[in-house]
């Protein structure tokens, strides 16, 4: 009986463990002249920050972790239309009528209502001085 308490006990936990995993990421605060920014690291290019009372999400990605359980956001980044930078399930959980979205033009195909920026605009969102550059794959590890 101990034997079969046990497999089951080991069996729940590695089946649970990546579900108990995802809502627990690594984080960094970096001390600003302007108050303390703390980045959340989720996954690739997926990121969630917060700065000065606000919350800002990068390339909210939903297979990576429940944005159901994640605060809403203030100012959310879309840096380009791949299906892990650009999730629209990921967005409806995190957008709200007062979210401020920031992408790209092949995202704004897909995305009403934000502010498109090109390679090298500069602009202040929500009190943060914003610059798009350029961020290419250097290796292509994609077929398509």
């Amino acid at each position: 009986m101990k034997r079969i308490i046990g497999t089951l006990i080991f069996f729940l936990l590695f089946c649970l463990s990546p579900a108990l995993a995802q809502q627990s990421f690594e984080k960094d605060i970096i001390k600003t002249s302007a108050g303390d920014l703390e980045i959340t690291f989720i996954v690739h290019g997926t990121l969630m920050m917060a700065f000065g009372g606000k919350v800002i999400h990068i390339d909210p990605y939903s297979k990576a972790a429940d944005y159901a359980k994640l605060p809403q956001a203030d100012l959310i980044f879309l840096t380009h239309d791949h299906r892990d930078h650009l999730d629209l399930a990921a967005l409806q959980h995190i957008r709200s009528n007062r979210t401020t979205v920031v992408l790209t033009e092949s995202c704004a195909e897909k995305v009403a209502e934000g502010i498109v920026m090109k390679n090298g605009d500069s602009s202040t969102v929500e009190g943060i001085p914003v610059k798009a550059v350029p961020a290419y794959n250097v290796v292509h590890k994609r077929k398509n």
